[in-house]
């Protein structure tokens, strides 16, 4: 199931099956002068069915969108074993809209066997901006500034300085050592158009204090830079035994406060956390380094991700914006989702997997395990979130 079935250049689009790898869909794509938008980190090893199944995204989904956003349709096999085709391979659709409602389910609802995908034209022009701020707070303020100019980059990430030193010494891209957070901030489309947005956001970096800024002047300096941030991951592992990678999603206009919030749980759970993201999203993902050996350090660590995900729920956020729930953070879904709404999901797991065979126990969280986690929740803060007011049956 790896097979690129079709390239169709003229309605630019892909039919794949789920194996196939993310980036082997915008390499055969590549001769019509097309590409495959979402991009993961792991776009060489991670799979398009993954990516569907988890609603995945990647550097550039701010300007070009998650998968849910890139799909037309899919072949899916229900519990019973019938098979159906969901949506169509053109722009307009009509019914329910059970593609959506696949995409990021998870494998809960049907195994997917064939999706095809859109392709889009490659921009003509592609330039990258690095600036360097001396606070977390300025770099995150100048993010929210740019969306809120009209501007809106292909690619807008985000690094705090123990990510930039790490990657510095890995893979040299000349990002800025001294710098509190750096953007990484991409524009494209034609020369006329990706430079004006270059000048304006140059503008607005410096209006926001950037201490240093640095354009891409050539596509292989482009790429350069954006190597640093797509081994942010590898290299944040040659420094530590063990990380944990967490994946919450925030209004931007929170970024800030939510590091600050990071800082001090760090500092309470004497665990590092870095934070390397998809800032133009609000899409986090701090890496908390651990040690496995060392006794109770996982257990540490895996609550301490647990609380990060909470906060991001306190400011409007979610518990994922593109790694999925599974069974990692079902506990968490108590958190996000009410009583009312967890029924809800389990309604509509019920109508399309009645013998609970498809991943079960995983996403939806039942009834007894919101309630044994409302109540630890109590114990631990002495205060009971709204959505973990769970009846007791």
């Amino acid at each position: 199931m790896d097979n690129v079935l079709e390239i169709n250049p003229h309605d630019c689009t892909a039919t794949v099956q789920p194996g196939v790898r993310n980036i082997a869909i915008s390499e055969q794509a590549a001769a019509y002068g097309l590409y495959f938008a979402p991009d993961p980190s792991s776009q060489i090893a991670c799979s398009i069915g993954g990516n569907f199944a988890e609603n995945s995204g990647g550097l550039h989904c701010l300007k070009y969108g998650l998968t849910i956003n890139n799909v037309l349709s899919a072949k899916v096999v229900l519990a019973h074993g019938e098979q159906i085709e969901i949506g169509q391979k053109c722009m307009q659709q009509n019914g329910y809209d059970l593609l959506a409602m696949l995409i990021g389910s998870e494998g809960l609802l049907g195994v997917v066997t064939e999706i095809t995908v859109k392709l889009i034209p490659r921009a003509f022009v592609e330039k990258v901006i690095l600036a360097g701020f001396s606070s977390v707070t300025e770099a995150a303020d100048c993010v929210g500034a740019i969306i809120s100019h009209g501007l809106i980059p292909a690619g807008l990430e985000m690094m705090d300085k123990a990510v930039i030193n790490v990657v510095e010494d890995y893979v040299p891209c000349g990002y800025p050592r001294d710098a509190a957070a750096m953007i990484i901030c991409e524009v494209d489309g034609c020369e006329e158009e990706a430079q004006e947005q270059v000048d304006w956001i140059q503008k607005i970096m410096y209006q926001h204090r950037a201490t240093s800024l640095k354009v891409s002047q050539n596509d292989a300096e482009r790429q350069q830079m954006w190597l640093g941030r797509k081994s942010a991951f590898p290299a944040t592992g040659l420094t530590s035994p063990d990380y944990y990678c967490l994946d919450g999603t925030i209004p931007r206009r929170h970024i800030g406060k939510v590091l600050e919030r990071i800082q001090e749980l760090s500092n309470h759970y004497g665990l590092r956390v870095v934070n390397v993201f998809h800032a133009g999203d609000g899409n986090l993902h701090p890496l908390i380094l651990y040690d496995e050996s060392v006794p109770g350090e996982l257990e540490s660590c895996e609550e301490l991700g647990g609380e990060i995900l909470q906060a991001c729920v306190q400011v409007g956020g979610t518990i994922s914006g593109e790694h999925g729930i599974g069974l990692e953070k079902i506990d968490q879904m108590c958190y996000q989702f009410s009583a009312v709404e967890l029924a809800q999901f389990r309604t509509l797991k019920q109508a399309f997997d009645p013998l609970n065979i498809m991943n079960p126990e995983k996403h939806i969280p039942t009834l007894h395990r919101c309630a044994e986690f409302g109540a630890m929740h109590v114990h631990r803060h002495g205060k009971q979130h709204k959505h973990a007011d769970i009846p007791r049956f």
